[in-house]
């Protein structure tokens, strides 16, 4: 860092306000939050074990990569833990359990949006955990195919102030269905106060729809992308400040979001993604990293881990995910 300049032309970077680092630090990828900016001065390394860079937790990205679930387990807890409970925003792929859930209810009792798709949560944790995200006003449980109507009950009832509800589900999600009107319905007695709903290819019909328009009577936003059976036509006609989108689908299936591993190519030097975890000799700084290097302590190392915070949750103008084009 230096010595700070007699000078009001300079400034020292570690006498600004932790929340003010915390907003500049959200905007690096989480492999430098982790391990770079402990070792930069004692002040950084405080801003980084607080709760000041984890009020957003965006690891989607990361945790689509990951082949091991505990390693995802290990992240939410250690970054959720580090919020304070001051976290308004959690954002992750695939949670692999229950515990998981119930420690985010523990833990993050603030939170304003859970966004969990893909993630192996039962009806049963989630009428149990409800109660405890009371704040949520945005909710994204796409694909999480061992949830239905209970579990969507249970979040309308207890999260009084939902806007927006993202149930988007992909083909092979529904193969041993048949429909989804319970879960329709749920939607329609329990979240009256959404304005952002996104459905697409639930098994649904017009009748199943005509319900939740009927109830919700706030919505703006319906992306309906995939769901055959309903006649937009019939809804644009009786709804006619309703922007729909779909069931036609007409943008192209997004690769990146199901197969791509990294942004980077193969030809890029792997030397960038080997983190090097704190071994100072200091005690404040092996403190600071013993737990993030604890998620890593199985060999794999973090080769292609790249996560980026996002500012924001969701908008009327995002549609949300790209899915395959009509059959």
């Amino acid at each position: 860092m230096g010595e700070c300049e007699d000078s009001e032309e300079y400034r020292c970077w570690e006498e600004l306000l932790p929340d003010a680092l915390g907003l500049i630090f959200r905007n690096l990828p989480l492999q430098e939050v982790l391990t770079v900016l402990p070792r930069v001065c004692k002040s950084w390394g405080r801003v980084v074990a607080g709760p000041y860079c984890w009020q957003e937790i965006d690891i989607e990205e990361w945790s689509q990569q990951q082949s091991k679930p505990e390693q995802i387990g290990r992240m939410v807890e250690l970054l959720v833990g580090r919020s304070g409970g001051s976290c308004r925003r959690i954002s992750v792929s695939g949670l692999p359990c229950d515990p998981l859930l119930s420690f985010i209810g523990d833990h993050a009792r603030a939170l304003r949006a859970l966004e969990i798709p893909r993630s192996e949560i039962s009806d049963s944790i989630v009428e149990t955990v409800a109660p405890r995200l009371s704040n949520v006003t945005f909710l994204d449980i796409s694909s999480c195919t061992k949830i239905g109507a209970r579990a969507l009950d249970a979040f309308g009832k207890h999260c009084k102030s939902l806007v927006g509800l993202r149930r988007v589900m992909h083909p092979i999600d529904l193969a041993d269905k048949e429909c989804q009107h319970d879960e329709a319905h749920a939607i329609a007695c329990s979240m009256p106060k959404l304005r952002h709903l996104e459905m697409g290819y639930m098994l649904i019909t017009t009748e199943a729809v005509a319900e939740i328009l009927g109830q919700c009577r706030e919505l703006k936003f319906l992306d309906l992308r995939g769901c055959w059976a309903v006649d937009d036509k019939l809804l644009r006609e009786r709804h006619p400040g309703l922007r729909v989108l779909g069931p036609r689908v007409e943008d192209c299936y997004e690769n990146s979001f199901w197969e791509e591993c990294s942004d980077y190519s193969d030809d890029d030097d792997d030397s960038i993604y080997s983190w090097e975890f704190m071994d100072d000799g200091d005690g404040y700084y092996a403190g600071v990293g013993s737990d993030d290097e604890a998620i890593w302590d199985d060999g794999q190392g973090l080769e292609n881990l790249e996560v980026r915070f996002y500012g924001g949750g969701f908008s009327e103008s995002f549609a949300g995910f790209d899915w395959p084009p009509s059959p």
